[in-house]
């Protein structure tokens, strides 16, 4: 990576393959500016690496285009997709006083600034602190690590997990990061399918040597629900993706919220007693179907129709097991549904009838 000219605070993202990851850097990035702008701060560096510079050409970002042996690369020994990020903070650490890694599924409740103050020596920014380690121990990477860290005294039960949506450093700590990337390397064979790998090693790494700072208050990370919240983030990128720095496009960044979109109390309470003429194990489906179908005063909100509509169906499907073509048809047309759908009947059936709904 080329020296950044820049003295500047960096904000640093990693985007790249799906459409739709993307789209949530791009708005990430256009809620930070905003909220930048709100507050009056001072101007900081953003930095996306990427394999698709297109979506950010409206955007004041620097763009750095890696290949797609460059990927290989962070990945290596294990082909361990979250290595990357590590690797690519260690990286900017060398040419920065401090640094700010961000995950794309995620947009700003406060200035940016708020996270760069909290990075100082001696202390490790992340999204969230967790529990701690020996409160689940059913988890694959309790049973598969346990021994070991103990053993070697790099953790015990005591040591808190945490969410890595962001990673924030100072340079002199950036050690911590050689540690977690050797920790991966050598905990991936044991534990292949442990997905939060990369921020459990973060976590021993900087076990009893950085003060652990969370940052959940300034970000929002949406790695729940992210369908819902990526539905209201297209329908922004869809009006405003011409001009989405332009007065209303920043007006409506917060439109998009946090918040699940949700009817009124009395709305639920109505559609819970329409459920009831349904059997027992199809009434939440029925009632996640009429969240979607409720018209929300946030147009981001309804935007959120058919995601709420199909995670309705996965959610059924999650608790009673994959659905035939048949069984889906017959679902759909209980007597009982269609009473609880109403006029969005025909509207919800044709959607969920779709070839790739079954």
């Amino acid at each position: 990576m080329q020296p950044l000219p820049s003295s500047a605070p960096q904000l640093i993202y990693l985007a790249f393959g799906a459409k739709t990851y993307q789209q949530e850097a791009c708005f990430s990035i256009i809620s930070a500016l905003a909220q930048l702008k709100e507050s009056g701060s001072q101007a900081l560096d953003i930095q996306v690496h990427t394999d698709d510079p297109a979506p950010y050409a409206k955007l004041p970002v620097t763009v750095h285009l890696i290949c797609d042996a460059t990927r290989a690369a962070w990945t290596q020994p294990h082909g361990y997709h979250f290595r990357s990020k590590h690797v690519l903070l260690r990286q900017a650490l060398e040419q920065h006083s401090q640094a700010v890694l961000i995950d794309t599924d995620t947009f700003f409740r406060q200035s940016p600034m708020e996270l760069l103050r909290r990075v100082k020596p001696g202390h490790l920014l992340c999204n969230a602190i967790c529990a701690r380690y020996g409160e689940n121990p059913n988890t694959v990477l309790y049973q598969g690590l346990r021994s070991i860290l103990h053993a070697r005294g790099l953790a015990d039960d005591h040591m808190n997990l945490i969410n890595s949506g962001v990673i924030g450093l100072a340079a002199e700590d950036s050690g911590v990061l050689d540690q977690s990337i050797a920790l991966m390397d050598e905990f991936h064979p044991i534990v292949p399918n442990a997905y939060t790998l990369e921020e459990f090693c973060l976590a021993v790494a900087a076990y009893r040597t950085l003060t652990l700072t969370d940052c959940t208050d300034v970000i929002h990370h949406y790695w729940s629900r992210k369908d819902l919240f990526r539905a209201k983030i297209q329908a922004w990128l869809h009006k405003h993706g011409d001009d989405p720095l332009g007065e209303a496009a920043l007006a409506d960044v917060a439109l998009v919220n946090d918040r699940l979109p949700k009817p009124p109390t009395l709305h639920r309470l109505g559609y819970k007693a329409l459920s009831l003429t349904l059997p027992r194990h199809q009434r939440q489906f029925a009632r996640e179907l009429l969240y979607g179908c409720y018209s929300y005063a946030n147009e981001f909100d309804r935007a959120c129709t058919f995601a709420w509509w199909d995670k309705a169906l996965e959610n059924l499907q999650q608790r009673q097991g994959r659905l035939n073509s048949e069984q889906l048809h017959q679902l759909l047309h209980h007597p009982g549904l269609r009473l609880s759908l109403g006029s969005k009947y025909q509207d919800v059936r044709d959607h969920l009838l779709k070839p790739d709904k079954g």
